[in-house]
């Protein structure tokens, strides 16, 4: 067996309100301030699609309302709501279209929002009109104290490789507050994009696993698929959103088995049950499929009908905070194939190699972040398989990820046709793409192809790197006297001393120069799983755990595999990171792409410098 396929087999073992008024006052009256808003399907229903906007004549212009609702619970959701009342449309532009989004915020759960509410009258539209014209002094591009608020947020257009500036793809310093006036995006899709699966969701510092998990997000689509991959021309597509929630039953025990008894249930000091290693057990999170919940403990799956013996496109999205998946698709309880096509947007064939145009695999790892595009093959009618995530050994210390249902697949002439087709006649390239775009992930995982050839001279594989660098996860308690006290989250560079991201900080943590290749060595010396991620750019992976690779892909977050504790050499991977594209000049950050860390101070910034002036 060859080296990605011992690699891979390893892995894989392990109610919308009315449209909003753009420019108006974000004020309800206060007897319409507990009106639900971020409407969810019950349990079990069929699935449908998010809304399509697409681009037309070379641009797409988008208005959403960022909005939130207060369960009785006391849990947040928070939703993006376009002009027709539809939640987090698919934003669907072709490479060289411009996209025009105008996010307002209107987030009815915030404190500054509920306490104007709460007024009433003349006195609700004097406080209103005071907060917006203080509001109106402040630039929504500079964070006032360079801080973030729980009313605020932003975008980050995730695997897009556009400029970190603000109006564009800046997270450190762009805060939208209720009062603002609309936030214009506004940015081109590059010529050199590939076609396929990205998303957008908030950033802002602190609060990103807030916001993500109250179902903040939505997916962005680059068409042109059938351009790379013939096969998957002409066929219908789906976009499957999973999204991870705090439990909607948290007191619930959990469904007992003849096979073995419910296991402890244990807290780490977030609050969230760790990891049983035993494949059972309360989650750490409840999971949805296009915001059908899937809850604890009896998981009533969601419905997906298709058509007998079809064959279709689904693009998948893991938007969740902290939750990995391990998809599987079984019919009787047996395994079934799905045609890998694309990963993280991106198809497979890279390198210049010859192209791949599906990868059969039984298990499916997706990272919080991570995007599959993948072929099912369809059932015989009345057939009934079910579509499920395995457990995933996050390590001791980290969350439990237990098997569990999220849909029922039935096979039916009564299916509705899709809402989108990939077209038949493939898309003429706008122009070839370039190592600088290429992106491709599995989780940690490796796709088996021919051996790599490189033909592509502009292949970051084929360029020496300039410098080395290596970076490590650690995690202590924030009262070293006491371990249950919160926990304290670093990513470090080797030499500096270990410090949670802040916000304050004038200086980058690292300095590189625009056109440079490095090599970036990143350790995990903890007990749970991380996942590396970088805005901006892609990367290839040259080592796992030591062993050498040649992997004809790029990525834009990996996994790093947990530490022992007992082990002299800490698990890591080597990295070829690649800052030669242009367009990104300026400052932008990695972290760990589970967002709990990430706010916990897992975070650190990259400042990219254009070069030397001959």
């Amino acid at each position: 067996m060859n080296r990605f396929l011992t690699l891979l087999s390893a892995m894989l073992a392990s109610a919308a309100l009315a449209p909003v008024a753009f420019g108006q006052s974000a004020v309800r009256p206060a007897q319409n301030a507990y009106v639900e808003s971020c409407a969810r399907p019950p349990e079990g229903s069929n699935i449908s699609e998010p809304q399509d906007l697409h681009s037309e004549n070379g641009s797409l212009r988008v208005e959403l309302a960022f909005r939130s609702f207060r369960e009785p619970s006391g849990k947040m959701r928070y939703c993006y709501v376009a002009k027709d009342g539809s939640q987090s449309p698919n934003l669907r532009l072709h490479p060289g279209d411009t996209l025009i989004l105008l996010l307002k915020n209107d987030a009815g759960g915030s404190s500054q929002f509920s306490k104007s509410i709460a007024q009433t009258g003349a006195t609700a539209a004097k406080a209103h009109a005071s907060a917006a014209s203080e509001r109106s002094k402040q630039d929504p591009c500079v964070a006032v104290s360079i801080s973030m608020e729980p009313d605020a947020t932003n975008l980050h257009f995730h695997g897009l490789e556009i400029p970190p500036v603000c109006h564009q793809d800046e997270v450190l310093r762009t805060s939208i507050k209720p009062f603002d006036a609309p936030f214009e995006y506004r940015f081109q899709i590059p010529l050199d994009t590939p076609p396929g699966l990205y998303w957008y969701h908030p950033h802002l510092h602190g609060f990103s696993k807030l916001q993500v998990l109250g179902g903040a997000s939505g997916a962005l689509i680059v068409e042109g698929v059938e351009r790379e991959a013939q096969l998957v021309a002409g066929l219908p597509e789906r976009v499957l959103i999973i999204r991870d929630e705090d439990l909607v039953h948290p007191d619930a025990e959990p469904v007992k088995t003849d096979s073995m008894p419910p296991p402890i249930v244990l807290k780490d000091a977030e609050g969230d049950i760790l990891n049983t290693g035993t494949g059972t057990g309360k989650p750490a999170k409840d999971l949805s499929i296009n915001f059908i919940p899937v809850s604890y403990p009896h998981y009533p799956p969601a419905v997906l009908k298709m058509k007998p013996g079809a064959k279709e496109l689904w693009r998948l999205l893991n938007a969740s905070a902290i939750t990995y998946l391990d998809l599987q698709l079984l019919l009787n309880d047996k395994q079934q194939l799905m045609g890998v096509v694309a990963l993280d947007g991106v198809p497979l064939h890279e390198a210049g190699n010859e192209p791949l145009e599906v990868a059969w695999r039984s298990h499916l790892f997706i990272p919080p972040g991570g995007r599959v595009e993948f072929i099912v093959k369809g059932f015989a009618a009345g057939a009934r398989a079910s579509l499920v995530t395995r457990t995933v050994d996050t390590g001791p210390a980290g969350e439990n990820d237990p098997t569990r249902p999220l849909a029922t697949i039935l096979s039916t002439a009564a299916a509705s046709e899709t809402q989108s087709l990939i077209p038949l006649v493939p898309a003429t390239s706008p122009a070839p793409a370039n190592s600088g775009t290429l992106v491709a992930s599995l989780g940690g995982t490796s796709i088996n192809t021919s051996a790599p050839v490189h033909k592509n001279p502009h292949w970051v594989g084929n360029f020496p790197a300039t410098h080395q660098r290596k970076l490590y996860f650690s995690e202590e308690p924030s009262d070293p006297t006491n371990p249950n006290s919160p926990t304290k989250f670093y990513i470090t560079v080797e030499g500096q001393t270990p410090k949670q991201f802040d916000m304050h900080d004038s200086e980058p943590n690292l300095v590189v120069q625009q056109g440079d290749v490095e090599e970036w060595t990143i350790e995990n010396r903890t007990r749970e799983l991380h996942a590396f991620h970088i805005h901006q750019i892609h990367f290839q992976l040259m080592e796992w755990n030591g062993v050498p690779l040649d992997e004809p892909f790029l990525r834009d977050t990996i996994n790093v595999a947990y530490w022992d504790g007992q082990s002299s050499q800490y698990p890591s991977i080597k990295l070829k990171m690649d800052f030669r594209d242009p367009r990104i000049v300026g400052t932008f950050v990695y972290h760990c792409h589970l967002l709990e860390h990430e706010d916990g101070g897992m975070m650190g910034t990259v400042r990219v410098d254009p070069p030397p002036k001959h």
